[in-house]
């Protein structure tokens, strides 16, 4: 009995020895490595209001993760867009990729805006895409992706609608980032963020049709060396006759809170905004999904006079890499 104790107890001294200086081993030789991940999510937000809202009655947020995506392996799921056809409303976002390491857009159905089905990708580019701005124009659907990879601002255009999407035009020609599209006055507006790796520069251009050429404002870059406030973050909105933009705040953290801006002069000529008094519209909150960061938001106004709207958020952990 005694023999085996003590076969047992070195044994497992062994055991110990040998994994503590294996793992000594591993951390000495850096095949050890800590890695921050970034989990980004899609909730539903609702209010009287589209500047003051919240997590919406009846919805367990979020209604969207990374894991919700069946056709491909996705790391995230970010950037969503709403639009509502006939009885159904349809969400557009950024699908990041874990295989191509890019972003893809994935398409998502409601009958209710609380339940969420997950349907497909329906835009692969060979280059990155995300921020599918959608909307709806004349005869047809449009979407305009963040492509600045590929060097272009590009409008599509649905041939069958929610899944088929094809190239119509080039907008503009730089490497532009997030951007938001906009009918007011007579005109055509488009804000883009012309600095998409550092996000601290935003230029406006105009034009008198979707289709045809665009100028840049002659107060254009709007922003310029400030990452608080140059990044678009959802589509810009008019309630009660005044014009609303939204911003990232990316300094000192990307992605950390949302902040809205009303334009008080936009003329051909003129620009001129003010911060909203209740700023932030969106920051991180809780210990769930969204403790860390929102950046994006983008609302639709629903029959009884309230506002619904789809809101990305992320929360950050610790995930441990071991490289043989």
């Amino acid at each position: 009995m005694i023999r085996k104790m003590w076969l047992y107890l070195f044994t497992l001294g062994a055991f110990v020895f040998s994994s503590g200086f294996f793992i000594y081993e591993l951390v000495n030789n850096r095949n050890v490595t800590t890695v921050r991940e970034t989990e980004w999510a899609i909730g539903i937000y609702k209010g009287d209001t589209p500047l003051s809202l919240s997590s919406a009655e009846g919805v367990v947020n979020p209604v969207l993760r990374a894991s919700d995506v069946k056709d491909v392996k996705a790391t995230f799921v970010a950037d969503p867009f709403l639009i509502k056809k006939d009885s159904m409303f349809y969400m557009f976002f950024e699908v990041f990729n874990d295989l191509t390491r890019q972003g893809d857009i994935g398409l998502a159905i409601s009958r209710d805006c609380k339940k969420w089905t997950y349907s497909k990708i329906v835009l692969d580019e060979v280059y990155h895409i995300s921020y599918p701005y959608v909307f709806e124009w004349r005869d047809g659907m449009y979407m305009i992706p963040e492509s600045a990879q590929a060097g272009e601002l590009k409008l599509y255009k649905a041939g069958n609608f929610p899944e088929e999407w094809q190239y119509v035009k080039t907008l503009l020609t730089g490497e532009f980032g997030d951007h938001s599209l906009f009918q007011y006055q007579d005109k055509w507006w488009l804000f883009a963020g012309a600095d998409p790796y550092n996000n601290s520069s935003l230029r406006l251009f105009y034009s008198d049709s979707l289709m045809g050429s665009w100028v840049e404002h002659p107060k254009s870059p709007i922003i310029h060396k400030n990452a608080n406030k140059a990044r678009p973050g959802g589509r810009v909105i008019v309630y009660e006759d005044r014009v609303y933009r939204f911003a990232q705040d990316c300094d000192p953290t990307y992605g950390a809170e949302l902040n809205a801006f009303e334009v008080t002069a936009l003329t051909d000529s003129t620009y001129e905004e003010r911060s909203y008094d209740s700023n932030p519209i969106l920051k991180a909150h809780g210990k769930g999904w969204a403790r860390h960061g929102m950046h994006q938001l983008d609302l639709f106004q629903l029959s009884d006079g309230k506002w619904i709207g789809c809101v990305d958020g992320y929360k950050k952990s610790f995930a441990v890499k071991v490289e043989y």
